[in-house]
């Protein structure tokens, strides 16, 4: 299962970005040779997407953009998860199904080493942080989820602003995380927790004694193995550390409003990439470079902001009706998924010591 919560797709979330999509052989180009591309695309007729199933970071919005900008071309999709994705690429190997594949960065990178993705540079490649590509194209970020504070106001009554406030006596028995030894969210979560307290990727025993301070101090409710999205909606959680979107989600669309408070802390966050892939020999290689330049655009970039996860293209002007939902965060640090799977055994080990046999 992808990291995160599922972000709901609702009408308000889709509507904007079509009011401005046109066909492209009626209006401006988005990126030189876009109208060549689609023409080769358009003799293929068909791009297929693995793994963007559409109640996920928006990309219901994403089909429906697409499809009216380049009426000619037929998108097909499905919903796997990351693994089991790269799984499906190396099965079919020798004939491949995909055009593209969508997954946890980590996941691309396993895709990469078993030889099932191409070399393809995107719209905007050059932009993106290092951290957030492969060196030849062979998997790129699209858009990234933020660890933040997700409060409930109507149980806490100083929204915490920092993790050092977090440590403070009226957090006591307030907070709940994912358990970093079984989920991506809980091992992201300790990468931000070492960043803001001294640490880096390459050191996150900070982030990991921090985590035992904060059991220490009586503030954990509880540790998780599973997204509880659904307990926090009901008001059962006091203070939870997740994904910047599953708060937003909870806020503008499934109706919270005030009751919710989205802080991403100040000291440091982490930011954790999503990727996608041109698929080595797939069926429609022209379609499948239409589709990846098309969500790396500005418009496609802002549809991934209308569903509440970060854009991944530096300086990308946001949809106004957005821009206040995702303000500027610079204190947030792009994760190195390579670094940082390197550490997973460290963060296993190290967080039951400091967290349960205290």
């Amino acid at each position: 299962m992808k990291l995160g919560f599922w972000i709901a797709v609702s009408a308000f979330a889709i509507a904007p970005m079509l009011a401005h999509a046109q066909t492209v052989t009626d209006s401006p180009e988005l990126y030189p040779g876009e109208r060549a591309l689609y023409e080769a695309a358009s003799k293929e007729g068909m791009v297929v997407s693995f793994d963007t199933g559409p109640t996920w970071a928006n990309w219901a919005a994403q089909f429906a953009a697409f499809k009216k900008r380049y009426p000619a071309v037929e998108m097909t999709y499905n919903d796997l998860g990351s693994a089991a994705t790269v799984l499906a690429l190396e099965k079919a190997r020798n004939r491949p199904q995909a055009d593209t594949a969508y997954y946890f960065a980590a996941s691309a990178v396993d895709a990469v080493a078993k030889d099932v993705v191409a070399a393809f540079k995107p719209v905007n490649f050059d932009k993106l942080p290092d951290v957030f590509r492969h060196p030849d194209g062979k998997w790129f970020t699209i858009h990234s989820l933020t660890i933040a504070f997700v409060v409930n106001t109507k149980l806490v009554k100083e929204v915490p602003q920092s993790w050092a406030d977090l440590l403070k006596p009226e957090y006591k028995n307030a907070v709940v995380y994912l358990d970093p030894r079984s989920t991506g969210v809980g091992q992201v979560l300790t990468f931000a927790a070492a960043y803001a307290n001294g640490g880096s990727v390459e050191n996150v025993q900070p982030g990991i004694e921090y985590l035992g301070k904060l059991h220490k101090a009586g503030n954990v409710l509880r540790v998780v193995g599973t997204t509880p999205y659904a307990q926090f909606v009901k008001g059962e959680i006091p203070v939870w550390i997740s994904y910047e979107n599953d708060g937003l989600k909870a806020k503008h669309i499934d109706g919270l409003g005030d009751q919710v408070a989205v802080v991403i802390p100040k000291e440091a966050s982490a930011a954790a990439p999503y990727g996608i892939s041109l698929v080595k020999n797939g069926p429609n290689p022209n379609a499948g470079k239409l589709w990846l330049n098309f969500i790396m655009t500005e418009m496609g970039q802002g549809i991934f902001a209308q569903g509440f996860v970060r854009p991944s293209v530096p300086g990308i002007k946001l949809p106004a009706d957005v821009a206040g939902k995702l303000p500027p965060a610079p204190q947030v640090k792009p994760l190195d998924v390579q670094k940082a799977a390197a550490k997973k055994a460290e963060i296993d080990a190290g967080w039951a010591k400091a967290a349960i046999q205290r």
